[in-house]
């Protein structure tokens, strides 16, 4: 059994949220009947789900993909500015899948895509603290000071952070490139963190979440998950197969 705004959500049809909206609106019937109630449960291989007098199929097939996100790119299916968005580096795909968390436009690297809302919601949720790891490349020379901050939890807009993990990849003489660790994900933080020691970041790639490694994967390319990946992701969020 399933609840059905999940098994909407699943089937493509929008965000967890409005898929609430369309059952309480009225939108959505099971087996013929009105349903407005959240949390009713369905069985998906059983019951037969309409939304606007329309069947739906069956849930579709999990999909997971890793993206290596360029710059220049906005993680959304859209953008009302026009800008490119990472769905154009997914287009050949048949199936709607959704990012996992965010990637800001000037970002690079690994993106996870989906259409496990489960997954999604428990990779990207602050309380299951998945380490997201970066290669930054910010400007001048930080001190031991400066970073032992960032270890420690440095206090920006929106609160204190959770202590990252800091280590210095490299210097030259006006810039630095380090590697950081987060287990939060909130918007533009890693950019923040370094503004608040003075130290603007230059240039920004993420590496890695939880297990899932960037690897060698080509700028702007894609490839699926192997079934081992998708196993140790959900095993790091508490999920079962």
């Amino acid at each position: 059994m399933e609840r059905l705004q999940k098994y909407l959500a699943h089937a493509g049809i929008g965000s967890r949220r409005s898929c609430e909206k369309l059952i309480l609106e009225g939108k959505i019937k099971v087996n013929g009947k009105v349903v407005t109630t959240l949390g009713t449960k369905i069985d998906p291989l059983q019951d037969i789900v309409e939304v606007n007098n329309q069947v739906i199929g069956k849930k579709e097939k999990k999909i997971y993909v890793l993206l290596n996100k360029p710059a220049g790119y906005v993680t959304t299916l859209k953008d009302p500015q026009g800008r490119p968005t990472v769905k154009e580096l997914v287009k050949d795909l048949n199936i709607r899948i959704y990012p996992v968390g965010r990637l800001d436009y000037a970002t690079e690297g690994l993106l996870l895509l989906t259409n496990d809302g489960q997954l999604s919601y428990r990779l990207t949720h602050p309380r299951y603290k998945i380490p997201k790891t970066y290669e930054v490349l910010v400007q001048g020379n930080p001190s031991k000071s400066a970073l032992e901050k960032l270890k420690k939890g440095i206090v920006l807009e929106d609160g204190l952070t959770q202590p990252a993990l800091i280590k210095i990849l490299k210097q030259w003489k006006n810039k630095t490139l380090i590697q950081i660790t987060i287990y939060e994900g909130r918007n533009r933080q890693v950019r923040r963190m370094f503004q608040a020691i003075n130290h603007p970041v230059l240039y920004l790639k993420r590496v890695q979440e939880g297990s899932l490694r960037l690897g060698k994967l080509a700028k702007g390319e894609y490839r699926f998950l192997t079934e081992e990946e998708v196993k140790r992701l959900k095993k790091e969020v508490g999920l079962s197969d």
